[in-house]
């Protein structure tokens, strides 16, 4: 039976009236400018799209959230300090200090934290954000890189992504020598190494950034490196991979339930859970800033380019190149063309940027071994890709030990043992430990392949024991929904290339080679759940 004409119109005007805030705005605004049409069409579509819900699609949010306080609170540190290294006398409100001379730098950093009201809140807060940033970045890499959101048509987004973490880690350690303090005067007299060590143009590159004997001008000459060239970097490719996500839409994981399933209405919920998110990160970022000192320059003292700071250590997103210089054996060089090459130097630089060249590009290599060129939407679990996965898990352990290293000295200190031993057993575990990570996740993928394959099979325990007529006790399974059985099934397996002999009969070395890939990547896994009819059939629950 159909409602009344009367009720209908009524029944309208109620939906009318319940329309949300957001709407019934844009609609005013569609129709008090020139672009009315336009503003209501990208509104519609914006309302029609949907966001992930899984809690991964949370660290971009979180990256957002400490790329704009660190960008606002570095705009406003910009009205106090003074970028330069020129001598001057102390005579801020730090006692210990006064009469002592410093370079402008310091003192400008010195007035911002005691003297300008709410200065050491900002400055603490703009370091906080500084180290949160890139950890952020690093839990995108990771979970998009075990997720398999690297994938066509998303490769760009990841090279975006890298190349916004090399760009954080840049700004961080421009930003990291403007205090001009002595913990930051030993990290540029280590860099003034590493640069001279360079072969060839290491004097010119030296030349260049310090302008002239250490210290030289070095404040002068990255201040403008940290807030134009690295930040407006990071930021364009932040824009660009804001930009590519738009236009492909967010991936999903399989099956599901819910949010997982169909993901969450971009507006309103989306859209409110990001920016709860962003107030919680902002919140928590000035919380600490008011409550944990960071970077007490005033109990390092003014740089000094005769001495250096005893334990110095690097910020913590730095600490993997450090480890990697102290790695390096000595004696590590040899005379040739008339030159000395220093491979304390050339190998760490060599070794650091093959492993960005290869995280940067591995989605192309992915697809080239597997003859991949379809366009996925859809997430893997890291088990169903015990391949890629163990390759992550090897990459963590590798960076990971380099990140260690970087604190040897500390480690040696805690635990009263030689810093020797320490290098020791650390250059052992660069070498073994990335092998032992990739075996051990790969077969703990594998066993999880076959846990999911038995869920398929006969279902979930229910701890239930029957007795059948025959006498033999078996237990109740519980059998999976279908949105379950999506979740968990295996995707299907990957058909190998054509990588036999080419039209003359002859298999070149990359045939070879990629043949052999393929085979490493796609023959170690479980087969899937055998058909329903070839099943055993075990008493199952009808809940």
């Amino acid at each position: 039976m159909h409602g009344s004409p009367m009720k209908t119109d009524r029944h309208h005007e109620a939906r009318a009236r319940r329309r949300s805030v957001t709407d019934r705005l844009a609609e005013r605004v569609g129709r008090a400018t020139a672009f009315g049409h336009r503003i209501d069409s990208v509104w519609t579509g914006l309302r029609r799209r949907r966001a992930s819900g899984h809690w991964t699609s949370l660290f971009g949010v979180v990256t957002f959230a400490a790329l704009v306080v660190v960008t606002v609170t570095g705009v406003l540190l910009m009205f106090f300090y003074t970028p330069s290294g020129e001598p001057t006398t102390y005579a801020g409100s730090y006692g210990p200090l006064h009469g002592a001379e410093v370079s402008k730098a310091f003192a400008s950093t010195m007035n911002v934290t005691f003297d300008v009201p709410g200065g050491r809140l900002l400055r603490q807060t703009h370091h906080w954000a500084a180290l949160l940033l890139p950890a952020s970045i690093v839990l995108q890499l990771v979970a998009t890189f075990f997720t398999g959101g690297f994938r066509r048509p998303r490769r760009g987004m990841w090279v975006l992504l890298m190349l916004a973490f090399i760009a954080v880690l840049a700004t961080g350690w421009s930003g990291y020598a403007l205090p001009d303090d002595m913990l930051s005067g030993t990290g540029l007299r280590i860099v003034e190494g590493i640069v001279l060590g360079i072969p060839v143009v290491g004097t010119a590159l030296k030349t260049a950034l310090f302008g002239g004997s250490f210290p030289g001008r070095i404040i002068e000459n990255v201040y403008p490196l940290h807030t134009v060239v690295f930040p407006a970097a990071l930021v364009l490719f932040v824009a660009l991979r804001g930009i590519a996500a738009g236009r492909h839409g967010s991936p999903r994981f399989p099956g599901g339930r819910g949010a997982a399933r169909h993901g969450l209405p971009l507006l309103p919920t989306a859209a409110a859970r990001a920016g709860g998110l962003f107030l919680v990160v902002t919140g928590l970022l000035v919380l600490m800033a008011a409550t944990v000192t960071v970077s007490p320059i005033w109990l390092y003292g003014p740089g000094d380019p005769g001495s250096a700071g005893a334990g110095s250590q690097p910020d913590w997103y730095t600490g993997f190149l450090d480890g990697a210089l102290r790695l390096v054996p000595p004696g590590w060089e040899i005379t040739w063309l008339g030159r000395t090459w220093t491979f304390a130097v050339l190998a760490p630089l060599a070794v650091v940027s093959a492993f960005f060249a290869v995280v940067a590009t591995y989605p192309f290599v992915e697809a080239w071994v597997m003859d991949d060129r379809r366009e996925h939407d859809l997430l893997d679990r890291p088990r169903v890709a015990p391949t890629r996965t163990g390759i992550g898990v090897a990459g963590l352990v590798f960076a990971g030990v380099l990140w260690a290293a970087g604190g040897a000295d500390v480690i040696a200190g805690a635990f009263s043992v030689s810093i020797e031993h320490v290098i020791l057993s650390l250059q052992c575990a660069l070498v073994i430990g990335p092998v032992i990570g990739f075996s051990a996740a790969r077969r703990v993928c594998l066993g999880l392949q076959r846990k999911d394959r038995d869920l398929l099979e006969h279902g979930y325990e229910t701890g239930r024991i029957v007795r059948l007529p025959g006498g033999e006790y078996v237990e109740v399974h519980q059998p999976l929904d279908d949105a379950e059985r999506a979740r968990i099934a295996p995707p299907p397996a990957p058909s190998p290339p054509d990588l036999g002999p080419d039209q003359r009969g002859t298999r070149t070395v990359g045939r070879r080679v990629r043949a052999r890939l393929w085979a490493f990547y796609a023959e170690d896994r479980i087969d899937a759940a055998a058909p329903q009819a070839d099943r055993a059939q075990l008493p199952v629950s009808r809940r």
